[in-house]
């Protein structure tokens, strides 16, 4: 892994009005995946991080149901590119993340979305996204992103 702050791109907000319009977000996002792209999404409960990977993985044609990997951590889903769907709520810091044995995420031969990214203070993959999402009101959510590259 390296710093991802090599090049940064200018931050994006997009306004969501509704959990579908947050799925239509991350599908329209599949449309530019790429092997060894990484998403941290950052926002409180019921923010809509995983609405945001569920649209991610229908763009990525994956049929599955995308259930949050709270307990198990990860979640793997096979489409046009492999996704791991990661879940960092339940780990305090970087030690519990590293001794769940997690790091090989960071450097995915396809996608990798990591829910509460912001528990994470280690290096960042050099190909990432950073989202942040705010419930601004009861459908309403803010959803900025600002994408890294080496």
């Amino acid at each position: 892994m390296t710093k991802a702050s090599n090049r940064s791109m200018p931050k994006a907000t997009t306004i969501s009005n509704s959990p579908e319009e947050t799925i239509a977000l991350g599908e329209a996002w599949a449309t530019h995946a790429r092997p060894g792209w990484v998403i941290g999404l950052e926002g409180d409960l019921g923010a809509g991080k995983t609405q945001l990977v569920k649209g991610i993985a229908r763009g990525l044609g994956i049929t599955e149901p995308v259930t949050s990997p709270t307990f198990t951590l990860v979640c793997e889903y096979n489409g046009k590119l492999p996704l791991a769907h990661l879940d960092f709520y339940r780990l305090e810091n970087d030690e519990q993340i590293l001794s769940a044995g997690l790091e090989p995420y960071f450097s995915p031969e396809g996608i990798t979305v990591i829910e509460w990214i912001n528990r994470w203070t280690g290096p960042l993959p050099a190909d990432y996204r950073h989202v942040t999402l705010t419930q601004t009101g009861e459908n309403e959510r803010r959803i900025e992103h600002e994408d890294s590259r080496a």
